[in-house]
């Protein structure tokens, strides 16, 4: 096998935890030695996380050495969250790590896609439209300000590195169900949305929550979504999942006027929709995500895998039917996967976004097939 992953516990954070994991990836692998190695710590590692980077280079005998501390961490095995953890995915053979950006060929460096991670909000450089990315971020508190991320084997702001001799396609899971058909937007004020449909926000939204949310008292803000509809996507409900929707976050519910406060400005004329993601729901999208992968990859050799801490085990109740999705669509798989605050996917539009609440899944592949970057947020 060209890649192979392997995911270790114990109840310390040692550097010889994540050599550990690497040894086992590596045997798995075939290999002697690695051409590159993704490498995610949990959050116990923070102050060791250099040497443990360092121990890892060594005895991979490879200098590519990319990833970053992440509330938890999982791979086809299992995943851990709160107790000491690292997870390798190793790469041997014909496929590498490169961390130079500017190294492909001219005319073919926007169809490939860059593993990108940051150690806290999404970099502005990497909203442009000249390369596509996938990855995710981790904002939690890691007891310090040193990085918590690292790229060629050297503790950075943040990483991201291309995987040569591969393709990469790319498919979004948001989770979210809408509520209601989508709505124009009449009245709104900066971050304030004030009335839509021809009824205040905070009405509106309260409208089409189903009724046991209803009679629960405030609104559960938390699972709940403002969800912009673009002018051409049209309302199709089994159109949900295309690019043609962009969610943002409701942050609050003011009861004086019956608005509601957005984490993005709207304006009036635009389409608007409420949304909710309950744990059905997020795993039945994650199921549609996965089936539409399994359509265009025939033969992935892994997968990468970025989770919002909000969709994992703490959302399903100490269970991970997300992972089980991938799990069942491609058995015996390599995964490697991140529990973060933020994910990162690029647009249809073009340039990529952080998003939220979401799980961006990476299918690695040796075909020739054209890479296909899939939004859904």
């Amino acid at each position: 096998m060209s890649v192979a992953s392997a995911l270790v516990s114990g109840n310390d954070a040692l550097p010889a935890l994540a050599e550990e994991a690497l040894a086992k990836a590596l045997a798995r692998s075939g290999a002697s030695h690695a051409t590159g190695v993704l490498l995610f710590l949990t959050p116990d590692f923070s102050r060791c996380a250099q040497q443990t980077v360092s121990a890892v280079a060594r005895a991979a005998q490879c200098t590519e050495v990319a990833g970053g501390i992440a509330a938890g961490v999982f791979s086809e095995h299992g995943w851990v969250i709160d107790r000491p953890a690292a997870a390798v995915m190793v790469f041997a053979g014909g496929l590498s790590l490169d961390h130079r950006e500017g190294g492909a060929p001219a005319g073919e460096a926007h169809r490939e896609a860059f593993m990108s991670y940051a150690g806290g909000s999404f970099p502005y450089p990497w909203g442009d439209a000249t390369k596509r990315r996938f990855g995710g971020s981790f904002a939690g508190s890691t007891g310090g300000s040193a990085p918590t991320v690292w790229q060629h084997s050297r503790l950075a702001a943040s990483c991201s590195v291309r995987v040569h001799g591969a393709r990469v396609d790319i498919g979004v899971s948001s989770g979210w169900s809408l509520l209601a058909e989508p709505r124009r937007i009449e009245r709104s004020r900066a971050y304030d949305l004030l009335s839509l449909g021809g009824e205040s926000a905070l009405d509106s939204l309260l409208g089409a929550l189903p009724a046991d949310l209803r009679e629960q008292g405030p609104p559960p803000l938390a699972a709940l979504s403002a969800l912009l509809i673009d002018e051409e996507s049209g309302a199709n409900r089994d159109a949900f999942s295309a690019a043609g929707r962009h969610s943002i976050a409701i942050l609050s519910a003011n009861a004086a006027d019956r608005s509601l406060t957005l984490a993005e400005g709207t304006r009036p004329g635009q389409r608007l929709a409420w949304a909710i993601r309950r744990p059905q729901s997020a795993e039945d999208d994650m199921r549609r995500s996965v089936e539409q992968l399994a359509a265009v990859v025939a033969e992935p050799v892994a997968g990468l895998v970025f989770s919002c801490i909000g969709r994992g085990p703490y959302f399903h109740g100490a269970h991970e039917p997300e992972l089980d999705c991938l799990r069942r669509a491609f058995p015996g798989l390599p995964l490697l996967g991140v529990y973060g605050t933020g994910q990162i996917a690029a647009c249809a539009a073009g340039g990529n976004r952080s998003l939220h609440n979401a799980v961006v899944t990476a299918l690695i592949s040796n075909s020739s097939r054209r890479s296909s970057v899939q939004s859904q947020s």
